[in-house]
């Protein structure tokens, strides 16, 4: 099990990495670089759609990837995905300027990000299969939640690959080739990566099935429907929370604030490394108490705390906006936490890869896509605290807590063997 969450933790970094650094890179300079004829606004408005694609492609990748995943194996989705992922992260680095090649340049950007997306929208299911059909029922929270650390690093790196260039470099270093740097990067972990998920054994549970779904979609649909639309409105709120701290915060506090870049991805990856530290204790509470009260926790913590966060960020005072990030954080990841044992629980094992995924990256659609976009927006038509920012996420919050109130709970209820056995694999 050790070895299995390392190559799902590892896999889920590099991917997440790749999409963050675009996020990141949104929210600094590709509104200038690549729509140079519009105002500060509307640039980054239509950078963040750039970045709003890439979730759009996501479901579509959850389909694709979770095919593959529940006829021929969870193991060959990680390495495609993985190639798919790190190929696109590496050529957006590589697109030219407006200036250089023009109209061309917004439109590659938008290929690319969406093949991005199409390849995250795989790879989530497929890591976090790993981990759940191997592990021991009563760890199963906890061995799946290494996953979902990964994000924390993708973005932890990401960040601080763009710290490092953004405090090194002068602003027109910067601006010139100094945010490439983070995407040619990409290609290091993507090769580390398929050379270590290339040796990964198949799952237990796969290969104990002997009735593999013809069109797993069409069997998700008809017999699973409600159950992935749940799951889609239940994850919108910890999208939107994460991506409103993680991406249109930089943009707020760079632009509206004055606030240094460097301070503000300081701030932002403070959080982020609280919120890594917390996933596996709280995973356990969740093998412990179960999934279902944590994730109606956590949520009711976000729909609680986004008025005030929006308050803190608005004073520009670095001590204050890293509490008001870090309280959404930890809302955020109380629910997330015990989602990768979660949701492929909810499915049953023959359409658990497509089951899991298309419910997963619909709320993604759902919550983050929209989310800078929407806040950046509302922003700018308030005053100096963005106000209808934290009720518009309050809302979400609200919605999803709704969902979650619906879906029911999962958590396995062990023999005293398998919880001996459980103990014995944790050590």
């Amino acid at each position: 099990m050790p070895r299995l969450a390392a190559a799902s933790l590892a896999g889920t970094a590099i991917e997440f990495y790749d999409f963050f650094v675009y996020g990141t890179a949104a929210a600094l300079v590709l509104g200038p670089l690549f729509f140079p004829g519009f105002s500060p606004l509307a640039g980054t408005l239509a950078a963040f759609v750039t970045f709003g694609v890439g979730f759009v492609a996501r479901p579509l990748g959850s389909v694709l990837f979770g095919h593959l995943g529940d006829r021929r194996g969870r193991r060959p989705v990680l390495v495609v995905s993985l190639l798919l992922t790190g190929a696109s992260t590496v050529a957006v680095g590589c697109v030219p300027a407006y200036g250089s090649i023009g109209v061309a340049a917004p439109v590659l950007l938008l290929v690319l990000r969406f093949l991005q997306g199409l390849g995250l929208g795989g790879e989530w299911g497929g890591a976090v299969l790993l981990t759940a059909e191997h592990a021991p029922a009563g760890r199963r929270a906890l061995w799946s939640s290494f996953p979902q650390v990964g994000p924390a690093l993708g973005f932890v790196l990401a960040n601080g690959v763009m710290l490092a260039l953004s405090a090194g470099l002068s602003e027109a270093q910067f601006a010139q080739w100094g945010w490439r740097v983070p995407f040619w990067a990409a290609a290091v972990p993507a090769l580390a990566g398929l050379w270590l998920r290339s040796s990964l054994p198949e799952t237990p549970r796969f290969l104990e099935i002997d009735d593999h779904a013809r069109v797993p979609l069409v069997e998700v649909v008809r017999h699973h429907g409600r159950l992935v639309l749940l799951a889609a409105g239940a994850l919108a709120a910890g999208y939107a929370v994460f991506y409103a701290v993680t991406t249109w915060s930089l943009a707020y506090a760079t632009q509206r604030l004055g606030v240094s870049r460097t301070v503000m991805l300081t701030c932002v990856m403070g959080a982020v490394v609280v919120k890594g530290a917390l996933t596996p204790l709280l995973a356990l509470l969740g093998d412990r108490f179960g999934r279902r009260p944590l994730c109606l926790t956590g949520c009711a913590v976000c729909a609680v705390w986004m008025l005030p966060m929006v308050s803190l960020l608005a004073t520009g005072e670095p001590l204050l906006m890293f509490l008001g990030i870090l309280g959404a954080l930890i809302g955020f990841i109380t629910m997330f936490a015990v989602i990768a044992a979660y949701l492929p629980e909810l499915f049953e094992a023959r359409v658990r890869c497509t089951g899991a995924s298309v419910g997963y990256n619909l709320g993604g659609v759902v919550g983050g896509a929209l989310t800078p976009v929407v806040a950046t927006a509302l922003a700018a038509h308030g005053g100096r605290v963005p106000w209808g920012v934290g009720v518009y996420l309050t809302g979400i919050c609200l919605l999803s807590l709704g969902c979650f109130a619906l879906l029911p709970e999962t958590r396995p209820a062990p023999a005293p063997a398998m919880e001996a056995e459980a103990d014995a694999a944790t050590g």
